[in-house]
């Protein structure tokens, strides 16, 4: 130790002759520009905590001046990922297209969203939501599309291929037995919770989650949905209902739909909630996929990003849902496979690119200062600093963002590095993955001092900011 804290209060080595300049050996043996940290990542960091420190991450806007909204639009600079505005916009014309015709009430309606959609105060929430109340529309105009118009109804493909994959009918199984208690215990996921979770899932993440976290969860929620709902149009399959009752004879449109096990439900409570309105569906034939499943597996892959100790309950309330599904007879297991896809596409382009990064020191989302959106990126060998410890022999690099060890190096990468790119391992109370507010700087600083003896003066400022690339000190 004694040896330890001799070496830091040392200053830089210099060469026994004069040299002009006074050179040191660091100067003297410059590292290779290939393994010095990228300028390009310098300056992104710089300008993600310009923005940061510029920002009220958790501000939400209160004004209603439409000219602002306006000016912003005029000022945009337009990405790829705009296009998804002109799918919305296509089916939004679409629907209104294919309702019965009511040009008062159809133009009334655009203003009233163009309204929402210019101020500041409802733009916030409504943009975001935007794809949810297209697909909403989409689903419910579509009962209005011409028969000529619409594809083959395919009866025996979903019933091959359930027992192809699994060898039976896994929905007449489940559905074999019935008893009250368990429509009930049906009922709870697949009539009550399926319609209210969308919007409690939103509110929590409003208010628990990073900034930006509830924004992300409705355009995945909205396309995911509209993508579902197009695939039960160009690919209509009869569900299990259909094969209980008719048997594999072909379908045709206007046909009714049919509450098929909730009708037991309407029974029991002595209620018309669900006989009239399944047997009135605008999509009957809807069977492929399953949008139940969909929106239960989306909700639960977002909620466990956001709150990861309550994962093993959100994968209970998918199996919960699956069951529920397949006992009502209103789907196949492969209905659900295929839903269940079409969910965790949704999130996992979401997560790599917008979803906000969850901090484990925050509780709400008003104590968050910054925000980093989308997976973390994928740094060069030369960027970690790979290429510098191959290079020079110091394997010790390697994994370091799985690692509770010490492994520093000068000023300059450190420097590099803002908030939003640090992990945070074991030693600072976090988990590796999740960003941590603590700066390399005050982390070395801490560790150095924790190991040098009261009374011993250490300069780290001086050895934090003038040490070259070439000088690392390693704690162990």
């Amino acid at each position: 130790m004694q040896e330890f804290t001799s070496f830091i209060g040392q200053s830089k080595p210099k060469l026994p002759f004069p040299w002009p300049g006074s050179l040191t050996l660091a100067q003297l043996n410059p590292i290779p520009q290939k393994y010095r940290p990228s300028r390009k990542l310098r300056l992104r960091n710089k300008a993600k905590l310009e923005v940061a420190d510029q920002e009220d991450v958790t501000r939400l806007q209160t004004s209603f001046n439409v000219l602002e909204s306006l000016e912003a639009l005029r000022r945009r600079r337009w990405r790829l990922s705009d296009l998804q505005h002109v799918v919305v916009f296509v089916l939004i014309i679409f629907s209104l297209s294919i309702l019965p015709s009511a040009p008062l009430v159809k133009t009334g309606a655009l203003v009233v969203l163009a309204s929402l959609l210019l101020m500041p105060i409802t733009q916030q929430f409504f943009l975001p939501s935007l794809p949810i109340w297209t697909y909403l529309l989409y689903f419910f105009s579509s009962r209005f599309i011409a028969p000529e118009y619409r594809p083959h109804i395919w009866v025996k493909v979903l019933p091959a291929l359930e027992n192809v994959l699994y060898g039976a009918n896994l929905s007449n199984i489940l559905s074999a037995h019935n008893h009250p208690i368990l429509d009930i215990l049906a009922w709870l996921p697949y009539g009550i919770a399926h319609f209210a979770l969308p919007l409690i899932c939103s509110i929590l993440l409003f208010l628990f989650a990073a900034p930006g976290t509830t924004p992300v969860f409705a355009r995945a929620f909205g396309y995911m949905c509209m993508l579902g709902v197009t695939i039960q149009l160009i690919f209509p399959c009869t569900p299990p209902w259909y094969e209980k009752a008719y048997g594999l004879e072909p379908a045709h449109y206007g046909m009714e739909g049919s509450p098929a096990g909730l009708a037991r439900l309407d029974e029991l409570f002595g209620v018309d909630m669900y006989t009239t309105s399944f047997t009135t569906a605008p999509v009957p034939f809807g069977a492929f996929p399953s949008l139940h499943a969909g929106n239960a597996v989306l909700e639960a892959l977002f909620m466990q990003y956001c709150f990861p100790r309550f994962r093993t309950f959100f994968i209970m309330y998918v199996a919960w849902i699956w069951w529920a599904t397949m006992y009502l007879n209103h789907h196949y297991a492969i209905d659900l496979v295929g839903g269940s896809l079409i969910a965790a596409g949704a999130y996992y382009v979401s997560r790599a690119s917008w979803l906000p990064r969850p901090q484990v020191d925050k509780s709400t989302r008003w104590e968050y200062e910054y925000v980093e959106y989308g997976d973390r990126p994928k740094m060069t060998d030369e960027e970690y600093g790979y290429g510098y410890a191959s290079g020079y022999g110091l394997g010790v690099l390697e994994n370091w963002r799985n690692s509770d060890e010490w492994t520093l190096g000068s000023s300059s990468s450190l420097d590099s590095l803002s908030r939003g790119d640090t992990v945070c391992g074991s030693s600072t109370g976090g988990t590796p993955g999740i960003l941590s507010p603590i700066t390399p700087d005050e982390e070395f600083r801490h560790a150095v001092m924790a190991l040098t003896p009261q009374g011993d003066m250490w300069d780290g400022d001086r050895l934090s900011r003038e040490s070259e690339l070439s000088e690392v000190v390693i704690l162990r």
